[in-house]
């Protein structure tokens, strides 16, 4: 079995660490954690490339240790940011940290082994702590010259720095103490943008105790395209299905760029270096395959197999052309509340269905097409429910509503829309 470290090189993962960090993880199981600081309301797929590094720690038999930054989100890490950020409230952050902590538990073993991930909030290390208290234990322990000198901090000099975010690292480096005296955490992981923190915790836990601890980092995870990775066309991809469906969540991956997908598959997939290798050689001229092949394990381990099971049938109805009107009908109804979230939707009271709409002004009443001339021209392209209509009057009633809500209106074989009935 490869070690973690032998793991990490062959994905590509592998960006810097300290020395005899390779001889520290030889001599056992070891303690390692990454921070994150709950400034969004959930997590999302660029969080997840430090999740798989705790992951990969776990499988490796060693015990990974999630620290959510309900202190740290208050400050703000001036890493890899070109201004001062806004401060969140506290209520906000709190009601974040609460939800990416059970985000958190379903995406990393907490519950079996001996190795089982522990998940400590920072914020419990400064709560009873005052000004005077922080300023003599923790502001004394690092020199402002070695503060300085980090990139974190010489980036932001012309464009202006506060006291706030210049002691971000002095947070983050009593982290690590804490952690490495309660719960003996000797080393600490994250994207290459935090070296410059990661370290002052090892150097922080050397002046203040003599203790030795230990730093790595994976390199950031960039979109051929040049494009920060874990955004779309639309925005964020979030791990919270209410954000990002599970249905869009799988396009993300079936979109990806050909030229991502080796990294992705490093990144990402939980299968091992000759399953992965093997994947690639048989799939060379049909990366489409591999995308789905990746997309069906993340949305499975991200959202669940029953949810990846209704993306297929959301998928079939929005692109299998050959999808009869009789496996339509018999759609349930959260599949077809799915499909609505992703084309565009259109709303009608009930009631107007009581005696029935004609089609065209229906159509046109809605906005689906402009005119009742359009109706007429476009009749042979369109259909309700996969019904055809021999005339543009066709009255529409609730008979024709799937679930007593729904009207899966198509033109052509690309253009589909729903209306809700309300």
């Amino acid at each position: 079995m490869n070690t973690f470290l032998e793991e990490l090189q062959w994905r590509g993962m592998l960006q810097d660490m300290t020395p005899n960090l390779k001889e520290h993880l030889a001599g056992g199981k070891r303690k390692a954690y990454i921070g994150f600081d709950p400034t969004a309301p959930s997590l999302t797929i660029g969080n997840y490339v430090p999740i798989m590094l705790l992951t990969l720690f776990q499988r490796a038999g060693h015990q990974p240790v999630v620290l959510m930054g309900g202190a740290t989100g208050r400050i703000g890490d001036p890493s890899g940011k070109d201004a001062e950020r806004q401060l969140k409230s506290y209520e906000e952050l709190d009601r974040n940290t609460r939800f990416q902590e059970v985000q958190m538990k379903k995406l990393l073993n907490f519950e079996e082994g001996d190795n089982r991930a522990l998940l400590v909030n920072n914020l419990d290390f400064y709560r009873e702590m005052n000004v005077l208290d922080f300023l003599r234990d923790v502001g004394k322990t690092l020199t402002v010259n070695y503060m300085m000198s980090k990139e974190s901090v010489q980036t932001r000099l012309k464009t202006g720095l506060s006291f706030t975010e210049f002691s971000y690292q002095l947070l983050q480096g009593y982290d690590f103490l804490k952690l490495y005296q309660e719960h003996g955490v000797t080393i600490q992981m994250g994207g290459s943008d935090q070296w410059g923190n990661i370290t002052t915790g090892t150097e922080f836990i050397r002046k203040k105790i003599g203790g030795e601890a230990y730093a790595l980092t994976a390199p950031l995870l960039t979109k051929a395209d040049g494009k920060k990775f874990g955004k779309s066309e639309s925005g964020n991809i979030w791990l919270d299905p209410q954000r990002t469906s599970p249905y869009q969540f799988y396009q993300f991956w079936i979109n990806a760029d050909d030229r991502d997908l080796p990294k992705y598959l490093r990144y990402f997939s939980l299968k091992d270096r000759r399953e992965i290798e093997e994947l690639e050689k048989e799939h060379a001229n049909n990366p489409r395959t591999l995308k789905a092949i990746l997309a069906e394990e993340l949305t499975t381990r991200i959202h669940g197999k029953q949810a990846y099971e209704a993306v297929q049938k959301v998928s079939a109805l929005l692109f299998n052309h050959r999808l009869q009107r009789e496996e339509l009908l018999q759609m349930p109804e959260d599949i077809l509340q799915q499909v609505a979230r992703e084309i565009p939707q259109y709303k009608i009271p009930t009631e107007s269905l009581h005696t029935g709409i004609p089609l065209d002004e229906l159509l046109t009443q809605t906005g689906i097409l402009s005119s009742k001339s359009e109706v007429r021209r476009n009749l042979q392209a369109l259909s309700i429910n996969k019904q055809k209509f021999s005339s543009h009057q066709e009255p529409i009633t609730n008979q024709h509503l799937l679930h007593q809500r729904y009207l899966l209106i198509e033109k052509g074989k690309k253009n589909k829309f729903v209306i809700l009935a309300e």
